[in-house]
């Protein structure tokens, strides 16, 4: 086994220690086809009020533009789907990622770890870790990496694993041996597409956010477009449905993350509960959860578009 790929092996190995599902390893490069695709997308304005998307577009399709001398992506995925689900089936739905803890600082700081070990144990590196929180395509170096592909739906698919995971990446200065991409699995099938209240999925694999239910709850300040009036499924923070229809998804287990387990009181709120939540409850149930992200204001919003 020669060196790069000796080390490669080493930092997966790690990555799994450190509790994350898959690790994959790609060249630093600019992701010509991906720039080509973002900036249609952008043009288009699928982006919607996400103008930081439009932001250091340079920087997020080159990582050596983001880090100095930069020669590898170290991608990572880590497990959310959970075991349990709410308990009121008439309660307001929240996406399954938002039932633990906020994942940006449970990845960066095993990302930061896993830095730590690689400059430690195997060699001098310089980098820095991202997730969902910087101009970087994580879900487009995962799939480079051979973590997945990227599905219909745009979202990252495993084909060990489905969809509900989060995505982390660590850019490094150093080389190392590189994974290839796996075949798209998707075949026919357009689930997604047909399941999809909103019609946001265009065509395969392209998004409009401004008719998305998880921009719409989250991203989006403004009040939401009544044209969406009761196609929500009951949707209040994010969404799953397309995820949910996706066939690969049968292949979810649930995880066994200490901090996405379920915050004290969420699963358990009523559909009462929910419709008379005050701004001390949110902050009290909410106060570790992304759901913060959308302020108490924005859910007082979400909780009157989806009563009936």
């Amino acid at each position: 086994m020669d060196v790069l790929r000796q080390q490669s092996s080493l930092i997966k190995a790690e990555a799994r220690r450190l509790g994350f599902d898959g690790c994959g390893i790609s060249q630093a490069a600019c992701l010509e086809e991906d720039a080509g695709l973002l900036k249609s997308w952008l043009d288009s304005g699928c982006h919607g009020s996400m103008t930081y998307m439009a932001n250091h577009a340079d920087k997020r399709v080159d990582p050596r533009k983001l880090v100095e001398g930069a020669q590898s992506v170290v991608s990572v995925i880590l497990n959310y789907f959970p075991g349990q689900k709410q308990h009121d089936a008439q309660a307001p739905v929240l996406s399954k990622y938002a039932y633990g803890a906020d994942y940006h600082d449970v990845i960066r700081n095993k990302l930061k770890r896993l830095l730590h070990y690689i400059s430690n144990c195997i060699t001098a590196a310089n980098g820095r870790a991202f997730t969902d929180s910087a101009p970087v395509l994580d879900r487009a170096w995962a799939a480079r990496a051979g973590l997945g592909w990227i599905g219909k739906n745009t979202n990252l698919i495993s084909p060990e694993s489905g969809s509900f995971f989060f995505i982390g990446s660590l850019i490094v200065d150093i080389p190392l041996h590189y994974d290839s991409p796996v075949q798209d699995l998707c075949g026919d099938c357009n689930r997604c597409l047909q399941a999809c209240p909103t019609k946001a999925i265009i065509t395969p694999h392209l998004l409009d956010a401004r008719r998305c239910i998880s921009y719409l709850t989250i991203e989006n300040r403004q009040e939401i477009d009544p044209e969406f009036r009761g196609q929500f499924a009951g949707r209040v923070f994010g969404c799953d449905i397309c995820q949910d229809v996706c066939p690969w998804n049968r292949k979810a287990k649930p995880h066994g993350v200490e901090e996405f387990k379920p915050l004290p009181g969420v699963l358990e709120m009523t559909r009462q509960e929910w419709f008379g939540l005050d701004e001390e409850r949110f902050s009290e149930i909410f106060q570790k959860s992304a759901v913060r992200r959308a302020k108490y204001e924005g859910m007082r919003r979400n909780l009157k578009f989806i009563e009936k």
